[in-house]
């Protein structure tokens, strides 16, 4: 298999991360007005035909505690200067929420910028990120982060790229008790987590990375999505013929099968990356009831991969949730399953969705998708993602027009 070092530079006009970009490229801005428009529709959720399947995730007590993830935010916040705190907070049900963007230009970025805190306050930052995610989840976001900075040295562009131009914002305040989240956006970095009481929902969440593994120079070793691309090929792999001829959509990959005009620079085969928070997605594949025991134990060891960049015990919740809809979860692929092989693949339930996507270069020269560029996302369908339907029933249950909750009728 070729090297990422094989591929020469693609030289495009560099933009900036940080500051606010105001006149967007031409060949860009038909794109992002297409996807900016989807921000006028109310949130309803992704979904298999345009209805809501509801009474998913309900209101209720999981007996693992979100206190630490809250002390790391109010340790955070508490370290921002007065002006930073203005430009980092912001109310529960603001529409910032969905304004991320994996791409590297700053379109549309809020919060305070990792780069402009001090080393203090930026390491406050990144123990919210401990607190909530796994240490692998943790270990890889930081790695994206430091690949970012890899790619400014080897595109010449710093303006674009670099370690620290993600924006970090925090929603309500995580010292009531009352629902609150953060959000950290960036290029191939882009994770949401509300918390309800002690519900966690860490999604939508997208990390990708170009190029993969690094092999050379302070970074030497790293390796980024090995697990979530082995457990794909196994999960495939396991499949008979008939069982493959369902969930195989497409038995390659290349720049036909993407979409028209510059859609695959944002999301690829992609159905549900960003703005798309009301996509329309039918499952499609092969259904888990469908499976032997050895292969569900595989699909749920693929699904576990994507829920376990959340610390241990929530995730474990998250699983949970999961397994009581084995049955109703499909997969599908597109690609061949070879060992140098591209591919995409989905998982589709009442409850997730995620997507693994190789993709061509951005930062590199290479026109068809290679396993040196790497994009996977997570969703949470039918109104979970953003914890939609928990702050739904949380303002059904409680009063707030007092400024803080009650019981209704109490």
């Amino acid at each position: 298999m070729e090297h990422w070092t094989d591929f020469g530079i693609r030289h495009r006009p560099p933009t900036s991360a940080r500051i606010r970009v105001e006149q967007i490229p031409l060949v860009l801005q038909p794109l992002l007005d297409e996807r900016t428009v989807l921000l006028n529709d109310p949130l309803t959720g992704i979904t298999t035909d345009g209805s809501v399947r509801t009474g998913l995730f309900p209101l209720r007590t999981t007996g693992v505690s979100t206190a630490p993830i809250a002390e790391a935010a109010q340790a955070f916040v508490a370290d921002l200067t007065p002006e930073q705190r203005s430009r980092a907070q912001f109310p529960i049900d603001s529409q910032e929420w969905r304004s991320w963007l994996n791409i590297a230009p700053n379109f549309f970025r809020h919060g305070v910028m990792l780069e402009d805190l001090s080393p203090g306050t930026r390491e406050l930052a990144l123990d919210l990120l401990r607190a909530t995610l796994s240490a692998r989840g943790f270990d890889q976001a930081r790695a994206i982060m430091a690949i970012n900075e890899l790619i400014a040295e080897l595109s010449g562009t710093p303006e674009t790229y670099g370690e620290w131009p993600y924006f970090m914002s925090i929603f309500a305040d995580p010292g009531t008790g009352e629902p609150w989240g953060w959000q950290i956006d960036g290029h191939h970095l882009n994770v949401n987590c509300i918390v309800v009481g002690d519900q966690l929902v860490l999604t939508p969440t997208f990390m990708g990375t170009e190029p993969r593994t690094v092999s050379e120079g302070p970074l030497a070793g790293t390796e980024l999505f090995a697990i979530e691309e082995s457990a794909g090929l196994a999960m495939i792999r396991s499949l008979d013929d008939t069982q493959a001829a369902q969930a195989i959509l497409r038995p390659s990959i290349h720049p036909d099968d993407l979409p028209p005009e510059l859609n695959h620079y944002f999301d690829g085969r992609m159905q549900g990356g960003a703005f798309n928070d009301n996509a329309i997605v039918p499952y499609d594949g092969i259904n888990g009831a469908e499976l032997s025991d050895a292969q569900r134990r595989l699909l749920r060891s693929l699904i576990g991969s994507y829920v376990g960049w959340t610390n241990d015990r929530h995730a474990e919740v998250k699983m949970n949730e999961v397994e009581g809809h084995l049955d109703e979860t499909w997969f599908s692929w597109y690609g061949a399953t070879g060992d140098t092989s591209t591919f995409y693949y989905r998982i589709h339930s009442p409850v997730v969705l995620i997507e693994f996507d190789h993709h061509p270069g951005v930062v590199f020269d290479n026109d068809v998708p290679s396993r040196h560029h790497v994009h996977t996302l997570v969703r949470t369908p039918n109104g979970g993602d953003y914890g939609a339907d928990l702050l739904r029933q949380h303002h059904e249950r409680y009063d707030h027009s007092h400024g803080h909750h009650e019981p209704r009728g109490s």
